[in-house]
């Protein structure tokens, strides 16, 4: 019963949202990958808010459900069915009636498994396309058969796209790359290695003593440049987001100068590599949102390029990575064993973290393992001091953001 209500649940959102997209017209950009989605919306709604209407899908709101509920209004998450009642009922009145409604649409595609993406391209075509990163090992990969299987299903985004549309491509990916020769549209790389047409160079992460500040770079355009300063967050992930907004930016005609401007006031998401004053005079970079092995990877050699003071990680399980679990996680352990100076593991996957890292170097005595992040907490508390700089991520359902909240400054 509770499925076959899901399935209504889904029609009616699917039509609902069709409707008002062939009634209300607006513009969609559309972002898919394995990483760095959440980021690239926000600052893609950073570069184009003063000049458009522009309307970004909220938190994980990028499945069957969440697309279409964005189409719809701008909901914050999912109530009881008084809350899918209100939604239909507000629905109803703005294709009855001409209401605001946004110019643009920001709106993720979700490709958790096969046939999500040509379902949700279904309601909602693009007229811009994205692709953040993909990587060796996606994330989702458990439901496919192989990463190229998963390359092959996030790439129907940029098919979907008409020729005088924009297809955005990270230039730095093999797979994304080779996704070019799937679509019409016109095609804008970017990234850091020489090639890209939007580049990424003189990138560094700052500090101001023992402080982290943030991040600077270039991005060079046809010619030109322009720096970026972007504040309270690091690694390369929130350069490539500057990155993506900017062939955004250019695409709407904005130019390279207006576009750097813009990117001054853009604010990391919550949970995505993001500084907090931790307890004892301590910094955190909170990354806690979720975890894929591109994404911890980079995350520790942010870590790793960041200041001179004692360097803690703590690290929880990457889920959904199927057959690939066991080297994913050793493969971390051994790069964190050779720079950390203590490790705090969470959950029973990250203890292959741990025995690597042991093997890389780090010593047992500052090796510490947890099956919980509630059991963790207190732990990680003692273990602070001045000046330490700690990071923190798993995948989303690990929890340590409780970790988080335990050893943030009040």
């Amino acid at each position: 019963m509770k499925e076959f209500l899901r399935k209504i649940l889904k029609w009616k959102l699917r039509v609902f949202a069709k409707l008002i997209l062939w009634k209300y017209q607006p513009g969609i950009i559309g972002i898919t990958g394995s990483v760095g989605k959440t980021s690239a919306k926000e600052a893609i709604h950073t570069v184009l808010r003063n000049i458009r209407n522009v309307r970004v899908s909220r938190g994980n709101f990028n499945n069957e459900i969440g697309l279409p509920l964005t189409i719809l209004g701008h909901w914050d998450k999912v109530g009881s069915w008084g809350f899918w009642c209100k939604v239909f009922f507000v629905s109803a009145l703005r294709l009855i009636f001409r209401m605001d409604y946004p110019e643009l649409l920001v709106l993720e595609y979700g490709a958790d498994r096969p046939g999500d993406l040509k379902y949700l391209l279904d309601i909602a075509k693009p007229q811009i396309g994205v692709i953040t990163a993909i990587g060796d090992i996606p994330v989702h990969v458990e439901f496919y058969n192989s990463p190229d299987a998963v390359a092959r299903e996030k790439g129907y985004l940029i098919e979907a796209l008409m020729s005088a549309g924009f297809a955005i491509l990270n230039y730095d990916d093999e797979a994304v790359l080779a996704m070019k020769e799937r679509t019409r549209a016109h095609i804008v790389t970017y990234g850091f290695d020489e090639g890209a047409e939007l580049r990424i160079t003189n990138f560094q992460n700052r500090m101001e003593g023992d402080r982290p500040e943030g991040i600077s770079f270039k991005l060079e355009y046809g010619g030109s440049f322009v720096p970026v300063r972007l504040d309270d967050c690091f690694g390369k992930a929130q350069a490539y987001a500057a990155a993506i907004a900017a062939a955004v930016g250019l695409a709407f005609g904005i130019n390279l100068v207006k576009i750097a401007e813009a990117l001054t006031y853009y604010q990391a998401p919550s949970r995505r590599m993001k500084l907090i004053a931790g307890i004892k005079g301590s910094y955190i970079i909170d990354d806690s949102y979720n975890a894929s092995p591109l994404a911890m990877r980079a995350a520790l050699d942010t870590l790793k390029s960041l200041g001179k003071g004692r360097k803690i990680a703590v690290l929880g399980d990457m889920l959904e990575i199927g057959k690939y679990t066991l080297g994913a996680h050793e493969a971390l352990g051994e790069l964190a064993g050779k720079f950390l100076d203590i490790l705090v593991t969470v959950g029973p996957r990250a203890k292959f973290i741990a025995e690597a890292a042991n093997n890389a170097g780090l010593a047992k005595k500052n090796i510490f393992s947890f099956d919980e992040a509630e059991e963790a907490k207190r732990k990680v508390q003692e273990l602070i001091k001045k000046g330490d700089l700690i990071l923190v991520k798993a995948s989303r359902a690990i929890g340590l953001d409780k970790i988080v909240e335990e050893i943030r400054q009040i």
